[in-house]
């Protein structure tokens, strides 16, 4: 049986995507005096700006896409926020920011350009299904399965177009592949170590 949960309001679940938040929400309204600094661009990265490859996930395009981005981290924390702690929700999303960021820099070397959160919260959306699945949830297969069709139709058939005209922009849907594959890799690099430290221990 499906249960409804109840919203994760501790301290510790809040506050880190509540800061992600804030600095995406600041970096909007100083885009233009501080945007051309921090923005994922490929030729600046060339050029040892590497600080880009974090912060150019935290700028949009335009209201809509920050709104956009906004709902799905509230919708996130809603879903899986009993298990994030400041720590662990900070690590994943500088994490997955470089593995996004290098991922596009190598594999997708035709986006010169980059901004957006929609990578990071896809990494966030497999990590929080795993650990669903993990602590026995149903409703983690579900939405592991629903992520990998989403993901799969957008590689075959291209963004939704109705998404680009909202954000004045391309979908980047292969920062939203490489996003999903970050989120799956802190989470088993995470387990890893987890077994590490307990075998460490009890020696």
């Amino acid at each position: 049986m499906f249960q409804l949960k109840k919203l994760p309001i501790q301290t510790t679940h809040v506050i880190a995507p509540f800061i992600l938040l804030i600095v995406a929400m600041a970096c909007f309204i100083f885009n233009s005096q501080i945007s051309e600094l921090f923005i994922y661009n490929r030729s600046l990265v060339i050029d040892h700006q590497y600080w880009r490859l974090l912060t150019g996930h935290v700028f949009h395009t335009n209201y809509a896409h920050l709104l956009l981005n906004t709902l799905a981290i509230i919708l996130l924390w809603a879903l899986h926020g009993q298990f994030y702690s400041t720590r662990q929700y900070c690590l994943l999303v500088i994490f997955s920011s470089i593995v996004i960021s290098i991922a596009i820099f190598i594999l997708t070397p035709e986006m010169t350009k980059y901004v957006g959160l929609s990578g990071v919260l896809h990494a966030l959306f497999i990590w929080g299904a795993l650990k669903d699945i993990a602590h026995k949830d149903k409703t983690g297969y579900l939405l592991l399965i629903g992520a990998i069709i989403k993901i799969t139709h957008e590689q075959i058939y291209g963004p939704s177009e109705d998404i680009t005209k909202l954000i004045h922009a391309d979908v980047a849907i292969d920062a939203h592949l490489w996003g999903a594959i970050a989120g799956l890799l802190f989470y088993l690099l995470a387990c890893l170590f987890s077994t590490i430290i307990k075998k460490t221990s009890q020696a």
